[in-house]
C-alpha cells in the first residue's frame, strides 16, 4: 500500500507595505509655540535669578549681559537682613494658615455639597462657582470697611479669614466632584458594618479624597504666599511694623528704600520667589492627578 503526498503548498503571508508616515508639518510649529511660551515665562525669573549676582554698576552699562563678575554681596545683605527673616516668618505664618483654612472650611463645605441631597444644593454649588468671577479688587472698599468695624484691620487675621474665603470657590470646585465620585454602595456598606457618618467620613472618604487636599492645599498656599493686593489694604495702612511684613510688602518696601541697590532688590526677588517656585515644581505631578480627578469625577 502506497501512500502518496504531495508537496504542501507554500503559504506566503502577504505582508502589508508599511505605512507611509507623512509630514506632520504641524508638529513641530506646536513646538517652536510651546518653547516660545516657556521662555517667556522662564525668561523673567533667570534674568532677575542671575541679576542678583550682578552689580548696579554692571547693571546700568550692560542689562542684558552676564555677571561681570559675579558677586554674592547682595545675596549675603539680604540673607544677613534681620528684616528679610521677619518677612519670611509672616509669609510662612499667613500661608499656613491660610492653607488650613482652606482645606478645613472648603472639605466641610463640598462634602455637604457632594454627599446630602436638599433643596437648594445645584443653587448653593452655583453660588460658590459664581464667586471665582469676582476678584479681589472688586471687594476693596467695602472689605476694608468690614475689617474696621470688626477691628480686624491692621492685623494677620484681617488676611487670612479675607484670604480663606476668596479661596473657597475654587477649593470647592475642585473637592466637590472628588466627593461626588465616591460611591453611595461604599457608605451604606459602611453602615451596615455599624460605622457612623464621622467614621466613614474620617476612615474612608478623607483617605479616598487625599489627591483633592493635597491639590488645593497648594494652590492655597501658594496664592497666599504671592499675594499683595489683600497685604497691603490690610497690613500696610495698619501698625504693623514693617520687619513683620510678608515678603510680597516686604520686597516693595525693600526695593524702594534700596532703589539705588539694584542687584539687591534682585537678589530679594529672587529670595522672596524660590519657596514658592520650588513648593509649586516639587507638587506638580500631586496638582495635575488631582485636577485630572475633578474632571474626571
Amino acid at each position: 500500500m502506497t501512500v502518496s503526498t504531495t508537496p504542501a503548498a507554500d503559504v506566503r503571508r502577504e505582508t502589508p507595505p508599511p505605512e507611509k508616515r507623512r509630514l506632520n508639518l504641524g508638529r513641530p510649529f506646536i513646538y517652536l509655540i510651546a518653547l516660545g511660551v516657556a521662555a517667556l515665562a522662564i525668561g523673567p525669573v533667570v534674568y532677575v535669578f542671575i541679576g542678583g549676582f550682578r552689580t548696579t554698576a554692571d547693571l546700568n552699562a550692560n542689562p542684558a549681559g552676564l555677571p561681570d563678575p559675579w558677586v554674592l554681596d547682595n545675596w549675603i545683605a539680604v540673607l544677613t537682613a534681620q528684616r528679610f527673616w521677619g518677612n519670611v516668618l509672616a509669609s510662612i505664618f499667613l500661608a499656613v494658615c491660610t492653607t488650613a483654612g482652606v482645606v478645613v472650611a472648603g472639605l466641610m463645605a463640598a462634602y455637604v455639597i457632594a454627599r446630602y441631597t436638599f433643596r437648594g444644593r445645584q443653587g448653593l454649588y452655583t453660588l460658590f462657582a459664581a464667586g471665582l468671577m469676582f476678584p479681589l479688587t472688586v471687594a476693596a472698599l467695602p472689605l476694608t470697611l468690614m475689617l474696621r468695624t470688626l477691628g480686624l484691620h491692621g492685623t494677620y487675621w484681617g488676611v487670612i479669614i479675607p484670604g480663606i474665603a476668596f479661596a473657597l470657590p475654587t477649593t470647592i470646585i475642585i473637592l466637590t466632584p472628588f466627593l461626588r465620585a465616591i460611591p453611595e454602595e461604599m457608605e451604606e456598606a459602611a453602615v451596615i458594618d455599624g460605622a457612623s457618618r464621622m467614621q466613614f467620613f474620617w476612615r474612608i472618604l478623607l483617605p479616598l479624597s487625599k489627591p483633592g487636599l493635597i491639590t488645593v492645599g497648594i494652590l492655597a498656599f501658594v496664592a497666599s504666599w504671592n499675594g499683595y493686593l489683600l497685604p497691603l489694604l490690610v497690613i500696610s495702612t495698619g501698625t504693623l511694623p514693617q520687619e513683620w511684613w510678608p515678603l510680597p510688602l516686604g520686597l516693595t518696601q525693600f526695593s524702594t528704600q534700596y532703589s539705588q541697590n539694584t542687584g539687591a532688590v534682585l537678589a530679594y526677588t529672587s529670595l522672596a520667589m524660590i519657596p514658592a517656585l520650588v513648593f509649586f515644581l516639587a507638587a506638580e505631578k500631586r496638582i495635575v492627578s488631582g485636577l485630572s480627578g475633578a474632571v474626571k469625577g
